[in-house]
């Protein structure tokens, strides 16, 4: 079904790149990969490509960290990572977007920074002179650090595999401080990690560390938890639920009820 959806897309681009069929060009391609799981499409965008020398080490697939010794902490809860509360209850985080997208991709992100709007007091706003600020740029992949760090720091949203709106909200999420979920604390009480199915040198990704809980429960639907299969190296489950190994689990399109939950308590909105 997949093969045969990219087929249909790739023709249907050829179709409309020679302007044969007004009508047919008409209809909106349907993006095949738009149905992957958000943690499906962070693999397939960091998985193989070459990254630049000013780009940061990744852990757990896309957050990045600026040393190795930070590979298994979580920086917010060894420091201050959130963005301030202004005086009247918002909480405003600035952001450029370079100049490297299309109108239709500016769309995505834009819907994506401006969501946050709708459920929490955070506030993505454009920067005008502030030290601080998040710089959305097409790199090498997807990655975002967790929390505030300082100064400019990067989300990227490669244009090549990553600019979906599911995978802008779960970056963003690493931006305002939060982890995955199956890093959490208390994730063996919900998942039973295949350490057997795991890729060499990737284990480390399942490490658990002290995540910004807030007091919410296990949610298989967060976007910010990622699929069965994730660093799997023979196509096996690296995650089964427990005690339900059936549960299906790392399919979010968007934010889950408990992923705004969490939000609006971590920042008390």
């Amino acid at each position: 079904m997949f093969v045969c959806k990219v087929i249909v897309s790739v023709l249907a681009l050829l179709l409309c790149s020679v302007r044969a069929y007004d009508e047919f060009c008409s209809i909106a391609v349907e993006d095949p990969l738009a149905e992957l799981s958000v943690g499906e499409l962070i693999e397939r965008a960091n998985t193989n490509i070459y990254r630049d020398s000013d780009e940061p080490t990744l852990v757990e697939g896309d957050i990045a960290v600026s040393d190795d010794n930070a590979r298994n902490a979580d920086p917010c809860t060894s420091r201050g990572c959130m963005w301030p509360k202004s005086s009247d209850g918002k909480v405003y985080v600035p952001y450029v977007i370079l100049n490297q997208y299309s109108s239709s991709e500016l769309q995505v992100i834009q819907r994506g920074l401006d969501s946050f709007s709708s459920f929490s007091c955070i506030r993505f706003v454009p920067r005008s002179n502030q030290r601080d600020y998040v710089s959305i740029e097409s790199r090498n992949g997807c990655y975002s650090y967790v929390g505030r760090i300082g100064n400019a720091q990067t989300v990227s949203l490669a244009r090549s595999g990553c600019v979906y709106h599911k995978t802008v909200q779960h970056e963003l999420l690493h931006a305002l401080g939060f982890n995955h979920e199956q890093t959490r604390s208390d994730r063996d009480s919900y998942i039973r990690v295949g350490w057997e199915n795991i890729q060499s040198g990737m284990e480390h990704n399942f490490n658990k560390i002290a995540t910004l809980n807030q007091g919410t429960p296990y949610d298989y639907n967060s976007v910010m938890q990622y699929h069965r299969t994730a660093f799997s190296k023979n196509g096996l489950p690296t995650m089964i639920p427990i005690p339900d190994p059936n549960v299906s689990f790392g399919q979010a399109s968007q934010m889950s009820q408990n992923d705004i939950t969490r939000l609006n308590r971590l920042y008390s909105c």
